[in-house]
Protein backbone atom coordinates (compact mmCIF):
# COMPACT_ATOMS: atom_id res chain seq x y z
CA UNK A 1 0.00 0.00 0.00
CA UNK A 2 0.87 3.92 -1.03
CA UNK A 3 1.62 5.96 2.07
CA UNK A 4 -1.37 7.92 3.55
CA UNK A 5 -1.27 11.33 2.99
CA UNK A 6 -1.68 12.25 6.73
CA UNK A 7 -3.56 15.83 8.08
CA UNK A 8 -6.92 16.68 8.16
CA UNK A 9 -7.20 19.13 4.68
CA UNK A 10 -5.87 16.02 2.04
CA UNK A 11 -9.36 14.48 2.28
CA UNK A 12 -11.41 17.78 1.33
CA UNK A 13 -8.76 18.45 -0.97
CA UNK A 14 -9.31 15.03 -3.13
CA UNK A 15 -12.95 15.65 -2.39
CA UNK A 16 -13.12 19.21 -4.43
CA UNK A 17 -11.08 17.67 -6.96
CA UNK A 18 -13.57 14.77 -7.21
CA UNK A 19 -16.43 17.15 -8.11
CA UNK A 20 -14.01 18.13 -11.42
CA UNK A 21 -12.94 14.57 -11.97
CA UNK A 22 -16.57 13.39 -11.64
CA UNK A 23 -17.94 15.33 -14.25
CA UNK A 24 -15.76 14.24 -16.40
CA UNK A 25 -16.60 10.77 -15.88
CA UNK A 26 -19.97 11.68 -17.33
CA UNK A 27 -18.65 12.19 -20.60
CA UNK A 28 -21.09 9.09 -21.62
CA UNK A 29 -23.93 11.38 -21.12
CA UNK A 30 -22.78 13.33 -24.41
CA UNK A 31 -23.62 10.75 -26.98
CA UNK A 32 -27.05 12.32 -27.96
CA UNK A 33 -25.52 15.83 -28.43
CA UNK A 34 -22.75 14.30 -31.26
CA UNK A 35 -24.54 11.23 -32.32
CA UNK A 36 -26.86 13.45 -34.92
CA UNK A 37 -23.92 14.90 -36.58
CA UNK A 38 -22.18 11.06 -36.07
CA UNK A 39 -25.27 9.58 -37.93
CA UNK A 40 -25.32 12.73 -40.96
CA UNK A 41 -21.61 12.31 -41.59
CA UNK A 42 -21.41 8.42 -41.69
CA UNK A 43 -24.90 8.06 -43.53
CA UNK A 44 -25.87 5.34 -40.68
CA UNK A 45 -29.31 4.53 -40.48
CA UNK A 46 -31.24 5.08 -36.65
CA UNK A 47 -30.41 1.01 -36.65
CA UNK A 48 -26.83 1.54 -36.71
CA UNK A 49 -26.67 4.55 -34.48
CA UNK A 50 -29.02 2.61 -32.06
CA UNK A 51 -26.22 0.31 -31.75
CA UNK A 52 -24.07 2.68 -31.14
CA UNK A 53 -25.79 3.65 -28.38
CA UNK A 54 -25.45 -0.10 -26.85
CA UNK A 55 -21.41 0.51 -27.18
CA UNK A 56 -21.75 3.63 -24.65
CA UNK A 57 -23.91 1.84 -22.39
CA UNK A 58 -21.51 -1.45 -22.22
CA UNK A 59 -18.66 1.36 -21.96
CA UNK A 60 -19.77 3.13 -19.06
CA UNK A 61 -21.26 0.96 -16.94
CA UNK A 62 -18.94 -2.10 -17.34
CA UNK A 63 -16.25 -1.79 -14.70
CA UNK A 64 -15.01 -5.33 -13.11
CA UNK A 65 -11.63 -4.29 -14.37
CA UNK A 66 -10.90 -0.94 -12.98
CA UNK A 67 -12.41 -1.97 -9.91
CA UNK A 68 -9.78 -4.77 -9.53
CA UNK A 69 -7.12 -2.67 -10.41
CA UNK A 70 -8.22 -0.11 -7.47
CA UNK A 71 -7.21 -2.43 -5.24
CA UNK A 72 -3.98 -3.35 -6.90
CA UNK A 73 -3.00 0.01 -8.11
CA UNK A 74 -2.73 3.60 -6.74
CA UNK A 75 -5.48 6.24 -7.88
CA UNK A 76 -3.12 8.13 -10.32
CA UNK A 77 -2.27 4.66 -12.63
CA UNK A 78 -6.52 4.15 -12.50
CA UNK A 79 -7.05 7.66 -13.29
CA UNK A 80 -3.90 7.55 -16.28
CA UNK A 81 -5.88 4.75 -17.98
CA UNK A 82 -9.29 6.42 -17.75
CA UNK A 83 -7.07 9.90 -19.51
CA UNK A 84 -5.91 7.54 -21.48
CA UNK A 85 -8.78 5.89 -22.67
CA UNK A 86 -10.36 9.27 -23.37
CA UNK A 87 -8.10 10.16 -25.36
CA UNK A 88 -8.20 7.54 -27.79
CA UNK A 89 -11.63 6.79 -28.00
CA UNK A 90 -13.38 10.25 -28.78
CA UNK A 91 -9.66 11.13 -30.57
CA UNK A 92 -11.04 8.94 -33.58
CA UNK A 93 -14.68 9.85 -32.99
CA UNK A 94 -13.56 13.23 -33.76
CA UNK A 95 -11.43 11.94 -36.84
CA UNK A 96 -14.37 10.84 -37.88
CA UNK A 97 -17.17 13.92 -37.42
CA UNK A 98 -14.52 16.35 -38.90
CA UNK A 99 -13.64 14.12 -41.50
CA UNK A 100 -10.50 14.62 -41.23
CA UNK A 101 -10.52 10.84 -41.63
CA UNK A 102 -12.89 9.57 -44.03
CA UNK A 103 -14.85 5.95 -44.13
CA UNK A 104 -13.82 4.80 -41.37
CA UNK A 105 -15.43 1.33 -40.76
CA UNK A 106 -18.36 0.79 -38.25
CA UNK A 107 -16.94 -1.18 -36.21
CA UNK A 108 -13.82 0.78 -35.50
CA UNK A 109 -16.19 3.70 -34.50
CA UNK A 110 -18.13 1.55 -32.39
CA UNK A 111 -15.34 -0.11 -30.38
CA UNK A 112 -13.87 3.83 -30.59
CA UNK A 113 -16.93 4.64 -28.30
CA UNK A 114 -16.78 1.81 -25.97
CA UNK A 115 -13.18 2.61 -25.28
CA UNK A 116 -14.24 6.27 -24.70
CA UNK A 117 -16.89 5.81 -22.60
CA UNK A 118 -14.86 2.87 -20.66
CA UNK A 119 -12.53 5.69 -19.32
CA UNK A 120 -16.35 7.06 -17.36
CA UNK A 121 -15.55 3.16 -15.53
CA UNK A 122 -11.78 3.77 -14.71
CA UNK A 123 -12.30 7.41 -14.25
CA UNK A 124 -15.38 7.46 -11.55
CA UNK A 125 -14.33 3.87 -9.51
CA UNK A 126 -11.35 5.38 -9.11
CA UNK A 127 -12.75 8.69 -7.09
CA UNK A 128 -16.05 7.10 -5.37
CA UNK A 129 -13.74 4.20 -4.15
CA UNK A 130 -10.92 6.58 -2.40
CA UNK A 131 -13.16 9.05 -1.47
CA UNK A 132 -15.32 6.62 -0.03
CA UNK A 133 -12.37 5.20 1.78
CA UNK A 134 -11.22 8.65 3.36
CA UNK A 135 -14.92 8.79 4.75
CA UNK A 136 -16.02 5.88 5.59
CA UNK A 137 -17.83 7.10 8.47
CA UNK A 138 -19.91 9.35 6.17
CA UNK A 139 -20.29 6.49 3.34
CA UNK A 140 -23.64 7.91 2.43
CA UNK A 141 -23.20 11.55 2.15
CA UNK A 142 -20.50 11.10 0.39
CA UNK A 143 -21.62 8.82 -2.14
CA UNK A 144 -24.44 11.01 -2.25
CA UNK A 145 -22.54 14.12 -3.36
CA UNK A 146 -20.27 12.38 -5.72
CA UNK A 147 -23.20 10.69 -7.34
CA UNK A 148 -25.35 14.12 -7.73
CA UNK A 149 -22.42 15.83 -9.73
CA UNK A 150 -22.25 12.81 -12.12
CA UNK A 151 -25.83 13.34 -12.14
CA UNK A 152 -25.31 16.78 -13.18
CA UNK A 153 -22.53 16.52 -15.63
CA UNK A 154 -25.61 16.20 -18.17
CA UNK A 155 -26.32 19.67 -17.56
CA UNK A 156 -22.88 20.84 -17.14
CA UNK A 157 -21.69 19.62 -20.89
CA UNK A 158 -24.61 20.94 -22.70
CA UNK A 159 -23.88 24.61 -20.99
CA UNK A 160 -20.71 24.16 -22.31
CA UNK A 161 -22.01 22.90 -26.15
CA UNK A 162 -24.51 25.20 -26.60
CA UNK A 163 -22.90 28.55 -24.53
CA UNK A 164 -19.09 27.76 -25.78
CA UNK A 165 -18.86 25.97 -28.69
CA UNK A 166 -21.81 27.06 -30.38
CA UNK A 167 -23.62 23.56 -31.06
CA UNK A 168 -20.60 22.18 -32.85
CA UNK A 169 -20.39 18.24 -32.73
CA UNK A 170 -16.84 18.27 -33.43
CA UNK A 171 -15.64 20.81 -31.12
CA UNK A 172 -17.10 19.01 -28.51
CA UNK A 173 -15.75 15.64 -29.42
CA UNK A 174 -12.29 17.65 -29.84
CA UNK A 175 -12.88 19.05 -26.03
CA UNK A 176 -13.25 15.57 -24.57
CA UNK A 177 -10.62 14.20 -26.78
CA UNK A 178 -7.91 16.80 -25.13
CA UNK A 179 -10.13 18.28 -22.28
CA UNK A 180 -10.87 15.92 -19.70
CA UNK A 181 -7.50 14.18 -19.91
CA UNK A 182 -5.91 17.08 -19.32
CA UNK A 183 -8.22 17.82 -16.13
CA UNK A 184 -7.61 14.34 -15.13
CA UNK A 185 -3.98 14.79 -14.83
CA UNK A 186 -4.01 18.27 -13.90
CA UNK A 187 -5.88 16.71 -10.38
CA UNK A 188 -4.96 13.31 -10.31
CA UNK A 189 -2.12 14.06 -7.53
CA UNK A 190 -4.89 14.89 -5.28
CA UNK A 191 -6.73 11.82 -5.81
CA UNK A 192 -5.14 9.94 -2.75
CA UNK A 193 -5.44 7.62 -0.27
CA UNK A 194 -5.66 9.79 3.39
CA UNK A 195 -5.58 9.87 6.79
CA UNK A 196 -8.84 12.01 8.08
CA UNK A 197 -9.48 13.48 11.44
CA UNK A 198 -12.74 11.94 13.08
CA UNK A 199 -15.59 11.32 11.44
CA UNK A 200 -17.36 12.98 14.51
CA UNK A 201 -15.19 16.15 13.93
CA UNK A 202 -18.16 18.43 14.93
CA UNK A 203 -16.69 20.66 11.59
CA UNK A 204 -17.14 17.72 9.17
CA UNK A 205 -21.06 18.04 9.33
CA UNK A 206 -20.67 21.70 8.23
CA UNK A 207 -18.33 20.90 5.85
CA UNK A 208 -20.58 18.37 4.18
CA UNK A 209 -23.54 20.55 4.07
CA UNK A 210 -21.61 23.35 2.43
CA UNK A 211 -20.65 20.38 -0.27
CA UNK A 212 -24.58 19.86 -0.40
CA UNK A 213 -25.48 23.64 -0.73
CA UNK A 214 -23.03 24.32 -3.70
CA UNK A 215 -23.97 21.37 -5.39
CA UNK A 216 -27.50 22.49 -5.19
CA UNK A 217 -26.93 25.89 -6.08
CA UNK A 218 -25.32 24.15 -9.19
CA UNK A 219 -28.13 22.06 -9.95
CA UNK A 220 -30.74 25.10 -9.78
CA UNK A 221 -28.39 27.19 -11.88
CA UNK A 222 -27.90 25.25 -14.71
CA UNK A 223 -31.69 24.33 -14.67
CA UNK A 224 -32.46 27.96 -14.94
CA UNK A 225 -30.15 28.98 -17.69
CA UNK A 226 -31.24 25.90 -19.68
CA UNK A 227 -34.55 27.74 -19.91
CA UNK A 228 -33.48 31.08 -20.07
CA UNK A 229 -31.18 29.90 -23.10
CA UNK A 230 -33.91 27.38 -24.74
CA UNK A 231 -36.33 30.28 -24.70
CA UNK A 232 -34.60 33.69 -24.71
CA UNK A 233 -31.27 32.48 -27.43
CA UNK A 234 -29.12 35.31 -25.58
CA UNK A 235 -25.62 37.20 -27.00
CA UNK A 236 -22.29 35.12 -26.72
CA UNK A 237 -20.97 37.91 -23.96
CA UNK A 238 -23.95 36.39 -21.43
CA UNK A 239 -23.67 32.77 -22.85
CA UNK A 240 -19.69 33.48 -21.62
CA UNK A 241 -21.18 34.99 -18.36
CA UNK A 242 -23.13 32.11 -17.83
CA UNK A 243 -20.24 29.68 -18.33
CA UNK A 244 -18.04 31.44 -16.46
CA UNK A 245 -20.72 31.64 -12.95
CA UNK A 246 -20.68 27.78 -13.53
CA UNK A 247 -17.27 26.99 -13.33
CA UNK A 248 -17.52 29.67 -10.16
CA UNK A 249 -19.82 27.19 -8.52
CA UNK A 250 -18.02 23.94 -9.28
CA UNK A 251 -14.98 24.75 -8.13
CA UNK A 252 -17.29 25.72 -4.56
CA UNK A 253 -16.20 22.74 -2.79
CA UNK A 254 -12.27 23.39 -2.48
CA UNK A 255 -13.29 26.65 -0.57
CA UNK A 256 -13.48 23.93 2.51
CA UNK A 257 -9.57 23.02 2.55
CA UNK A 258 -8.69 26.73 1.65
CA UNK A 259 -10.82 27.98 4.83
CA UNK A 260 -8.85 25.40 6.92
CA UNK A 261 -5.44 26.65 5.66
CA UNK A 262 -6.37 30.71 6.75
CA UNK A 263 -8.05 29.56 9.61
CA UNK A 264 -6.72 25.91 10.70
CA UNK A 265 -8.74 24.45 13.86
CA UNK A 266 -6.71 23.74 17.18
CA UNK A 267 -6.01 20.27 16.90
CA UNK A 268 -6.86 19.37 20.45
CA UNK A 269 -10.01 19.25 20.34
CA UNK A 270 -10.35 16.85 17.98
CA UNK A 271 -9.92 13.13 18.60
CA UNK A 272 -6.82 11.51 17.23
CA UNK A 273 -7.12 10.11 13.49
CA UNK A 274 -8.76 6.84 13.11
CA UNK A 275 -6.91 6.09 9.76
CA UNK A 276 -8.17 5.66 6.52
CA UNK A 277 -10.04 2.80 5.75
CA UNK A 278 -7.18 1.66 3.47
CA UNK A 279 -5.81 0.61 7.01
CA UNK A 280 -8.98 -0.56 8.00
CA UNK A 281 -9.85 -2.58 5.32
CA UNK A 282 -6.38 -4.28 5.71
CA UNK A 283 -7.26 -4.79 9.12
CA UNK A 284 -3.68 -3.29 10.11
CA UNK A 285 -2.64 -3.21 13.81
CA UNK A 286 -3.22 0.27 13.85
CA UNK A 287 -6.99 -0.13 14.91
CA UNK A 288 -6.33 -0.03 18.76
CA UNK A 289 -9.14 -0.93 21.47
CA UNK A 290 -8.27 2.69 22.96
CA UNK A 291 -9.82 4.10 19.76
CA UNK A 292 -13.86 4.59 21.21
CA UNK A 293 -14.73 4.54 17.41
CA UNK A 294 -13.53 1.03 16.81
CA UNK A 295 -14.90 -0.46 19.89
CA UNK A 296 -16.87 -3.11 19.28
CA UNK A 297 -20.23 -1.87 19.75
CA UNK A 298 -22.57 -2.85 22.65
CA UNK A 299 -25.63 -3.59 20.08
CA UNK A 300 -23.85 -6.61 20.02
CA UNK A 301 -26.43 -8.20 22.36
CA UNK A 302 -28.46 -7.65 18.87
CA UNK A 303 -26.77 -9.83 17.08
CA UNK A 304 -27.27 -12.76 19.09
CA UNK A 305 -30.06 -14.87 16.58
CA UNK A 306 -28.04 -12.91 13.36
CA UNK A 307 -24.79 -15.21 14.24
CA UNK A 308 -26.29 -17.68 16.62
CA UNK A 309 -26.44 -20.12 13.21
CA UNK A 310 -23.13 -19.82 11.96
CA UNK A 311 -21.71 -19.72 15.40
CA UNK A 312 -23.49 -22.67 16.38
CA UNK A 313 -22.73 -24.70 13.31
CA UNK A 314 -18.96 -23.85 13.66
CA UNK A 315 -18.51 -25.50 17.29
CA UNK A 316 -17.23 -28.71 16.56
CA UNK A 317 -14.81 -27.04 14.17
CA UNK A 318 -13.77 -24.78 16.88
CA UNK A 319 -13.23 -27.57 19.71
CA UNK A 320 -10.90 -29.43 17.03
CA UNK A 321 -9.06 -25.66 16.54
CA UNK A 322 -8.22 -25.60 19.91
CA UNK A 323 -6.86 -28.61 20.09
CA UNK A 324 -4.30 -28.25 17.13
CA UNK A 325 -6.00 -30.41 15.45
CA UNK A 326 -8.22 -28.03 12.28
CA UNK A 327 -6.72 -24.49 10.86
CA UNK A 328 -9.79 -22.80 9.09
CA UNK A 329 -9.58 -19.67 8.50
CA UNK A 330 -13.29 -18.32 9.74
CA UNK A 331 -15.40 -16.68 6.60
CA UNK A 332 -16.20 -13.51 6.60
CA UNK A 333 -19.92 -12.15 7.96
CA UNK A 334 -22.21 -9.81 6.77
CA UNK A 335 -20.56 -5.67 7.93
CA UNK A 336 -17.11 -7.17 7.47
CA UNK A 337 -14.52 -7.41 4.31
CA UNK A 338 -15.91 -9.66 1.87
CA UNK A 339 -13.87 -10.95 -1.34
CA UNK A 340 -15.79 -10.75 -4.33
CA UNK A 341 -16.55 -14.77 -4.71
CA UNK A 342 -17.27 -14.49 -1.30
CA UNK A 343 -19.85 -11.97 -1.80
CA UNK A 344 -20.92 -13.38 -4.51
CA UNK A 345 -22.43 -16.53 -3.22
CA UNK A 346 -24.60 -14.69 -0.65
CA UNK A 347 -28.29 -13.96 -0.49
CA UNK A 348 -27.99 -10.37 0.25
CA UNK A 349 -25.89 -9.68 -2.82
CA UNK A 350 -28.19 -10.70 -5.27
CA UNK A 351 -31.24 -9.64 -3.51
CA UNK A 352 -29.39 -5.79 -3.66
CA UNK A 353 -28.34 -6.53 -7.26
CA UNK A 354 -32.17 -7.64 -8.43
CA UNK A 355 -33.28 -4.18 -6.30
CA UNK A 356 -30.97 -2.19 -7.89
CA UNK A 357 -31.41 -3.44 -11.83
CA UNK A 358 -35.45 -2.82 -11.74
CA UNK A 359 -35.38 0.29 -10.53
CA UNK A 360 -32.29 1.48 -12.15
CA UNK A 361 -33.47 -0.80 -15.56
CA UNK A 362 -37.35 0.78 -15.42
CA UNK A 363 -35.61 4.24 -15.07
CA UNK A 364 -33.09 4.06 -17.98
CA UNK A 365 -36.15 2.81 -20.15
CA UNK A 366 -37.76 6.35 -20.18
CA UNK A 367 -34.42 8.09 -19.66
CA UNK A 368 -33.48 6.55 -23.09
CA UNK A 369 -36.70 7.31 -24.67
CA UNK A 370 -37.84 10.30 -23.13
CA UNK A 371 -37.25 12.29 -26.38
CA UNK A 372 -39.69 9.94 -27.85
CA UNK A 373 -42.25 9.89 -25.32
CA UNK A 374 -41.88 13.63 -24.84
CA UNK A 375 -43.07 13.82 -28.95
CA UNK A 376 -45.94 11.10 -28.40
CA UNK A 377 -47.42 13.22 -25.79
CA UNK A 378 -47.12 16.33 -27.84
CA UNK A 379 -44.36 18.50 -27.05
CA UNK A 380 -42.17 19.45 -30.02
CA UNK A 381 -38.80 20.80 -27.90
CA UNK A 382 -37.80 18.20 -25.29
CA UNK A 383 -35.05 19.87 -24.16
CA UNK A 384 -36.96 21.50 -20.95
CA UNK A 385 -37.86 17.92 -20.46
CA UNK A 386 -34.65 16.60 -20.47
CA UNK A 387 -32.82 19.27 -18.21
CA UNK A 388 -35.93 18.94 -15.51
CA UNK A 389 -35.42 14.68 -15.74
CA UNK A 390 -31.78 15.45 -15.22
CA UNK A 391 -32.14 18.36 -12.04
CA UNK A 392 -33.95 15.63 -10.64
CA UNK A 393 -32.02 13.20 -11.17
CA UNK A 394 -29.22 15.17 -9.14
CA UNK A 395 -31.83 15.88 -6.41
CA UNK A 396 -32.61 12.37 -5.89
CA UNK A 397 -29.15 11.28 -6.22
CA UNK A 398 -28.11 13.54 -3.61
CA UNK A 399 -30.88 13.59 -1.58
CA UNK A 400 -30.55 9.94 -1.16
CA UNK A 401 -27.39 9.91 0.51
CA UNK A 402 -28.64 12.72 3.28
CA UNK A 403 -32.17 11.09 4.02
CA UNK A 404 -30.40 7.68 4.45
CA UNK A 405 -27.66 8.83 6.22
CA UNK A 406 -29.99 10.69 8.82
CA UNK A 407 -32.37 7.63 9.55
CA UNK A 408 -29.22 4.93 9.13
CA UNK A 409 -27.52 6.84 12.04
CA UNK A 410 -30.76 7.97 14.15
CA UNK A 411 -33.18 4.90 13.52
CA UNK A 412 -30.47 2.06 12.42
CA UNK A 413 -32.94 2.33 9.53
CA UNK A 414 -31.44 0.27 6.60
CA UNK A 415 -30.69 2.22 3.40
CA UNK A 416 -32.59 0.25 1.31
CA UNK A 417 -35.93 1.02 2.91
CA UNK A 418 -35.24 4.17 0.89
CA UNK A 419 -35.02 1.93 -2.32
CA UNK A 420 -38.13 0.36 -1.74
CA UNK A 421 -40.29 3.60 -1.02
CA UNK A 422 -39.01 5.37 -4.12
CA UNK A 423 -39.93 2.22 -6.23
CA UNK A 424 -43.43 2.56 -4.68
CA UNK A 425 -43.28 6.27 -6.35
CA UNK A 426 -42.13 4.74 -9.49
CA UNK A 427 -45.06 2.57 -9.95
CA UNK A 428 -47.41 5.16 -9.38
CA UNK A 429 -45.32 7.38 -11.65
CA UNK A 430 -45.77 4.90 -14.39
CA UNK A 431 -49.14 4.44 -13.96
CA UNK A 432 -49.38 8.59 -14.50
CA UNK A 433 -47.12 8.31 -17.45
CA UNK A 434 -49.65 5.35 -18.74
CA UNK A 435 -53.11 7.53 -18.17
CA UNK A 436 -51.73 9.82 -20.46
CA UNK A 437 -53.92 12.89 -17.90
CA UNK A 438 -53.47 15.83 -19.49
CA UNK A 439 -50.49 18.41 -17.34
CA UNK A 440 -48.78 14.87 -15.68
CA UNK A 441 -46.11 14.63 -18.15
CA UNK A 442 -43.51 17.37 -16.50
CA UNK A 443 -44.97 16.01 -12.86
CA UNK A 444 -43.67 12.28 -13.62
CA UNK A 445 -40.99 13.14 -15.17
CA UNK A 446 -39.99 15.05 -12.28
CA UNK A 447 -40.56 11.92 -10.15
CA UNK A 448 -39.68 9.85 -12.15
CA UNK A 449 -36.14 11.62 -12.24
CA UNK A 450 -35.59 11.73 -8.10
CA UNK A 451 -36.57 7.97 -7.75
CA UNK A 452 -33.86 7.21 -10.52
CA UNK A 453 -31.26 9.07 -8.61
CA UNK A 454 -32.32 7.69 -5.64
CA UNK A 455 -31.29 3.87 -6.65
CA UNK A 456 -27.29 5.04 -7.24
CA UNK A 457 -27.07 6.76 -3.92
CA UNK A 458 -28.40 3.80 -1.75
CA UNK A 459 -26.82 0.94 -3.13
CA UNK A 460 -23.13 2.25 -3.22
CA UNK A 461 -23.13 2.94 0.23
CA UNK A 462 -24.84 -0.19 1.39
CA UNK A 463 -22.55 -2.45 -0.84
CA UNK A 464 -19.56 -0.58 1.10
CA UNK A 465 -22.03 -1.42 4.46
CA UNK A 466 -22.89 -5.17 3.82
CA UNK A 467 -19.48 -6.71 1.97
CA UNK A 468 -17.01 -3.75 3.26
CA UNK A 469 -14.41 -1.19 1.47
CA UNK A 470 -11.34 -3.82 0.60
CA UNK A 471 -13.23 -5.61 -2.70
CA UNK A 472 -15.50 -2.67 -2.64
CA UNK A 473 -14.49 -1.34 -6.29
CA UNK A 474 -15.22 -4.75 -8.00
CA UNK A 475 -18.94 -4.91 -6.05
CA UNK A 476 -19.70 -1.61 -7.07
CA UNK A 477 -18.78 -2.37 -10.68
CA UNK A 478 -20.65 -5.32 -10.71
CA UNK A 479 -23.87 -3.75 -9.26
CA UNK A 480 -23.40 -1.19 -12.29
CA UNK A 481 -24.04 -3.86 -14.21
CA UNK A 482 -27.73 -3.43 -13.79
CA UNK A 483 -28.12 -1.06 -15.28
CA UNK A 484 -26.69 -1.70 -19.24
CA UNK A 485 -28.63 -5.17 -18.80
CA UNK A 486 -31.92 -3.35 -17.61
CA UNK A 487 -31.30 -0.77 -20.95
CA UNK A 488 -31.12 -3.63 -23.31
CA UNK A 489 -34.29 -6.01 -21.48
CA UNK A 490 -36.61 -2.94 -20.75
CA UNK A 491 -35.36 -0.40 -23.26
CA UNK A 492 -34.14 -2.19 -26.35
CA UNK A 493 -36.28 -4.83 -26.83
CA UNK A 494 -39.61 -4.14 -24.97
CA UNK A 495 -40.19 -0.58 -25.37
CA UNK A 496 -38.27 -0.72 -28.76
CA UNK A 497 -40.46 -3.63 -29.89
CA UNK A 498 -44.15 -1.53 -28.60
CA UNK A 499 -42.62 1.61 -29.85
CA UNK A 500 -42.07 0.33 -33.65
CA UNK A 501 -45.51 -2.05 -33.19
CA UNK A 502 -47.51 1.58 -32.47
CA UNK A 503 -46.02 3.47 -35.18
CA UNK A 504 -46.62 0.81 -37.99
CA UNK A 505 -50.24 0.71 -37.10
CA UNK A 506 -50.14 4.28 -37.72
CA UNK A 507 -48.07 3.51 -40.48
CA UNK A 508 -45.28 5.79 -39.86
CA UNK A 509 -41.59 5.69 -38.80
CA UNK A 510 -42.87 8.89 -35.66
CA UNK A 511 -45.72 7.35 -33.01
CA UNK A 512 -47.95 9.67 -31.52
CA UNK A 513 -49.81 8.93 -28.27
CA UNK A 514 -50.36 7.41 -25.17
CA UNK A 515 -50.50 4.09 -26.71
CA UNK A 516 -47.07 4.15 -28.07
CA UNK A 517 -45.91 3.50 -24.46
CA UNK A 518 -48.60 2.37 -22.73
CA UNK A 519 -47.45 -1.67 -22.46
CA UNK A 520 -44.08 -0.11 -21.94
CA UNK A 521 -45.01 1.81 -19.04
CA UNK A 522 -47.46 -1.40 -17.20
CA UNK A 523 -44.58 -3.50 -17.37
CA UNK A 524 -42.16 -1.05 -16.03
CA UNK A 525 -44.87 -0.65 -13.13
CA UNK A 526 -44.98 -4.28 -11.97
CA UNK A 527 -41.23 -4.56 -12.42
CA UNK A 528 -40.66 -2.03 -9.49
CA UNK A 529 -43.26 -3.63 -7.72
CA UNK A 530 -41.25 -6.91 -7.49
CA UNK A 531 -38.40 -4.22 -7.24
CA UNK A 532 -40.32 -2.97 -3.59
CA UNK A 533 -40.91 -6.36 -2.28
CA UNK A 534 -37.93 -7.35 -2.77
CA UNK A 535 -36.14 -4.60 -0.74
CA UNK A 536 -38.76 -5.01 2.07
CA UNK A 537 -37.29 -8.55 1.77
CA UNK A 538 -33.47 -7.25 1.73
CA UNK A 539 -34.15 -4.63 4.71
CA UNK A 540 -35.63 -7.67 7.11
CA UNK A 541 -32.67 -9.84 6.17
CA UNK A 542 -30.07 -6.78 6.56
CA UNK A 543 -31.52 -4.85 9.55
CA UNK A 544 -29.30 -6.71 12.32
CA UNK A 545 -26.17 -5.70 10.23
CA UNK A 546 -26.96 -1.56 10.62
CA UNK A 547 -27.91 -2.31 14.66
CA UNK A 548 -24.42 -3.62 14.65
CA UNK A 549 -22.67 -1.31 12.60
CA UNK A 550 -24.33 2.22 13.58
CA UNK A 551 -25.34 1.67 17.70
CA UNK A 552 -25.00 4.71 19.24
CA UNK A 553 -25.65 6.83 15.97
CA UNK A 554 -22.28 6.79 14.08
CA UNK A 555 -20.55 3.92 11.86
CA UNK A 556 -18.53 1.20 14.12
CA UNK A 557 -16.63 -1.60 12.85
CA UNK A 558 -17.44 -4.76 13.35
CA UNK A 559 -15.24 -6.37 16.13
CA UNK A 560 -13.58 -8.86 14.07
CA UNK A 561 -12.82 -6.74 10.99
CA UNK A 562 -9.47 -5.89 12.14
CA UNK A 563 -8.31 -9.29 13.59
CA UNK A 564 -8.98 -10.06 10.05
CA UNK A 565 -6.32 -11.14 7.60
Amino acid sequence: MPPLKQGSRPPWVGLGAAVWIQIAAGNSYNFPLYSPSLKSVMGYNQQQLTMLGVANDIGENVGILPGIACNKLPPWVVLSVGACACFLGYGVLWLAVSQTVQNLPYIVLWLALLVATHSSAWVGTAVLVTNMRNFPLSRGTVAGILKGYIGLSAAVYTEIYNSVLHESASKLLLFLTLGLPVICFALMYFIRACTPASGEDSSEHGHFVFTQAASVCLGIYLLVTTVIVDLFNPSDAVSYTFTAIMVIFMLAPLAIPLKMTLFPSNPHKNLPPVGSSDNLVQGEESSTQTDPLLIPSSSATYLGSFHENEDASDIDMLLAEGEGAVKKKRKPKRGEDFKFREAFIKADFWLLWLVYFLGVGSGVTVLNNLAQIGIAFGVEDTTIILSLFSFCNFLGRLSGGIVSEYFVRSRTLPRTIWMGVSQVIMVLTFLLYASGLNGTLYASTALLGICYGVQFSIMVPCASELFGLKHFGVIYNFMLLGNPIGALLFSGLLAGYVYDFEAAKQQSSTCLGVPCFRLTFLCLAGACGLGTILSIILTIRIKPVYQMLYAGGSFRLPSSTSSRS
